[in-house]
C-alpha cells in the first residue's frame, strides 16, 4: 500500500521532472519512486562500506557462527 509524503523541491528539479515525466510518459511519482530505488541502491554500499571500516577498526565484533549457535542452544 502506498503513503503519501510531502516534500518541497528546487523549482528547477521539479521543471526537470516534469521534462523527463513528459518524455517519459512518465508520472513524477513513479520517477522519484524509480530515483529513490535506485538511491537505496548507494545507500546499501554505503552502509556495507562502514560495516567494512568498522570490522578494521574494530569497533565491531565477529561472533563466530559456532558460539552464535552454542549461546542460542543449538547443536551442530
Amino acid at each position: 500500500m502506498k503513503q503519501a509524503i510531502n516534500i518541497r523541491l528546487e523549482k528547477d528539479i521539479v521543471k526537470s521532472l516534469d521534462e523527463y515525466a513528459l518524455e517519459l510518459d512518465k508520472t513524477r511519482t513513479s520517477l522519484i519512486e524509480k530515483a529513490i530505488d535506485l538511491y537505496f541502491d548507494k545507500l546499501d554500499e554505503m552502509v556495507a562500506d562502514k560495516r567494512i571500516d568498522n570490522l578494521k577498526n574494530g569497533s565491531t565484533k565477529v561472533v563466530p557462527l559456532e558460539e552464535v549457535f552454542a549461546k542460542a542452544g543449538i547443536d551442530v
